[in-house]
């Protein structure tokens, strides 16, 4: 009978609280088995937990169909998570760590094999994300990065589905508690509301940021979403959008687009690739009488001297502002943006600019324009650059704290949440 060390004893209870182990087929984590075997060119990838016995595949590429487990043996992703980095075997055959384990010397051949662990907010290596070959490779410094990208990707996934899992069961509580229920199911939405998005934007050299994300009902959470990150080489992507729905429904798509968004721009960060990556994984994600589509904004900033070179593809969004140092304000609109998650082969075009010292750009959900004003009239685009004309200059924090001010003077004219996000060139 083998003996558990206490660290595996508390490993395995970190998987059993992520409640992931025999869930059904995911299109987000199916996404990253694709990205990964296409980033290594390798016909096999798969995303495994460890469990005690087994290893178990949450999603897998290039695998027998049906094939969602093996046992647990010493080599391959029962080594990989021992260490924090990634575990990389060139010729599986020839390696001692795995020429005895049954994927090697067995029908299955496997001869490269390179993993990068999950790893929890709190430190436990709940699997990896593997790719595979059946002849030897070698990788790059590059190949590992992106590998480990995924992986992160994965547990910050898993992260905010244990927060929905956990807002949940609080939701089913407070149905029995009807006179405490207004007060929790606030607190429910705050909270889960906190787990779609950024904690805090980063640090862009070059460039200033401000988000707000403004709630208009305690009650129900909605789908509104951004984030900004690098992509490398000095690049950054960023997006703002809006998911159908409203309420439990909204927030799960709402984590799994701000996920395919990241996942997908890690791989290629072409703004049209990335919608159209989306796309697939919201069709993907379809159920009968249940659409799940959104409208949505990516863009790819390069530093370019003093400014920066922005590429923005659209998919029926509401279109960005810039507002020029000179005053002007101009609307980028890519023509023709379909929505997202609706069509096979959605139309999506680009539209470029360029940011200079004192530019400032704006995005923002529908429930900005479509707010109305105390006197019952939409507010629209043309009063937006009307409003953000005299900011020309304006650092973003200052573009935001006046979107702030107009949301609250808007009142019960403001019937959606909207989300904000300012970026300005000092």
């Amino acid at each position: 009978m083998s003996v558990i060390s206490g660290d595996e004893v508390r490993r395995l209870a970190a998987v059993r609280r992520y409640q992931i182990l025999d869930t059904p087929p995911d299109g987000a984590f199916d996404r990253v088995a694709a990205l990964a075997a296409r980033a290594f060119d390798v016909p096999m990838a798969t995303v495994t937990i460890v469990d005690e016995d087994r290893i178990w595949f949450k999603a897998q590429r290039g695998l027998p169909a049906g094939m969602n487990q093996i046992r647990r043996e010493p080599g391959l992703c029962a080594s990989a998570i021992l260490c924090g980095e990634p575990y990389v075997v060139t010729d599986a055959r020839t390696d001692p760590r795995t020429m005895d384990n049954s994927l090697v010397d067995g029908p299955a051949g496997i001869r490269f094999y390179a993993a990068a662990p999950i790893i929890t907010s709190d430190g436990y290596r709940l699997g990896t994300v593997n790719v595979l070959d059946v002849r030897p490779r070698t990788v790059d410094a590059a190949q590992l990065a992106t590998l480990q990208d995924l992986a992160a990707l994965v547990a910050d996934e898993l992260e905010v589905r244990l927060a929905a899992m956990a807002t949940v069961a609080r939701e089913r509580r407070m149905r029995r508690e009807l006179e405490r229920e207004q007060e929790r199911l606030e607190l429910l939405s705050s909270t889960l509301q906190r787990t779609l998005l950024p904690s805090i934007l980063p640090d862009v050299p070059g460039l200033e940021l401000a988000a707000y994300y403004h709630v208009a009902s305690s009650d129900r959470v909605g789908g509104d979403f951004y984030d900004v990150f690098a992509l490398g080489d000095g690049r950054w992507g960023l997006f703002l959008g809006d998911v159908s729905g409203k309420g439990a429904e909204a927030a799960a798509l709402t984590s799994l687009a701000r996920y395919t968004l990241r996942a997908a721009a890690t791989y290629d960060p072409d703004p049209v690739g990335v919608l159209h990556n989306l796309n697939t994984v919201l069709l993907q994600e379809q159920q009968p009488g249940d659409p799940r589509y959104c409208t949505v904004q990516f863009g790819l900033l390069t530093p370019d001297g003093p400014g920066f070179d922005l590429v923005l593809a659209a998919g029926g969004h509401p279109p960005a502002q810039v507002v020029r140092a000179g005053g002007e304000v101009e609307a980028l609109h890519p023509a023709d943006g379909c929505v997202v998650g609706v069509f096979d082969d959605p139309t999506i075009t680009t539209v470029r600019t360029r940011l200079n010292p004192g530019d400032a750009l704006l995005l923002h959900s529908d429930g900005l324009t479509e707010a109305r004003t105390p006197d019952g009239h939409l507010f629209g685009e043309e009063r937006l650059r009307g409003l953000l004309a005299p900011l020309a200059g304006r650092a973003a924090k200052e573009i935001v704290t006046v979107m702030r001010g107009l949301l609250a003077d808007f009142g019960a004219g403001l019937a959606d949440d909207t989300a904000i996000l300012a970026l300005s060139v000092p």
